[in-house]
């Protein structure tokens, strides 16, 4: 297994899908990766694209503040995307894109080993959950898979634009506290 620079110094070079060509830095991950706690998002936005760092624009002020309401922050978990370079125009990344991708993610992922993964938003519940999972339907919701628990909250983004999904991911928050309290007893 690779270690977690030789994955890094890998995705630095990647040249898999055509994302490579417009971005400015790849975004390849942050935080504690002793954790057990992993979110993944579906790809950096613009501040994202430039700065090599996922969820620093306003949405990720946002998470920032949702990690704080259950009492974490960025070094007490892990934070990682489907892609690792910006889809033009912030679009959803083609299936293909993800495919190309999606190996850093999973490498990424038996690294850390994590006891949960939570998915912010469809795009990374659909790949990592269910291809049919229904974020308006199944925020919230734990799944287990092969020993790794995966919910999702609405991304950081949606609860920008549409300020009345907040209070059922304070709810979903809540929940994800307590399931972390709950299984993770190493490192957060």
């Amino acid at each position: 297994m690779e270690t977690w620079e030789e994955l890094e110094e890998k995705c630095l070079h990647c040249d898999r899908c055509e994302l490579c060509r417009t971005r400015h830095n790849v975004v390849f991950g942050v935080g504690n990766r002793s954790s057990r706690l992993l979110f993944v998002g579906e790809g950096p936005g613009e501040q994202e694209d430039l700065q090599g760092v996922p969820f620093v624009g306003p949405a990720g002020k946002l998470l920032d503040d949702m990690l704080s309401i259950i009492d974490l922050d960025r070094e007490k978990c892990y934070i990682a995307n489907i892609v690792k370079c910006r889809p033009p125009r912030n679009r959803d990344p083609q299936p293909q894109e993800q495919d190309a991708c999606i190996g850093f993610l999973e490498n990424q992922i038996a690294l850390l080993q994590p006891k949960i993964i939570v998915c912010l938003g469809r795009i990374a519940a659909m790949r990592l959950i269910r291809p049919d999972f229904k974020i308006s339907r199944e925020h919230g919701q734990f799944t287990e898979k092969g020993g790794i628990l995966f919910t999702a909250l609405y991304h950081p983004s949606a609860l920008l634009r549409d300020e009345s999904k907040r209070p059922d991911t304070f709810s979903d928050l809540k929940a994800l506290q307590a399931k972390v309290r709950e299984v993770c007893t190493r490192t957060l």
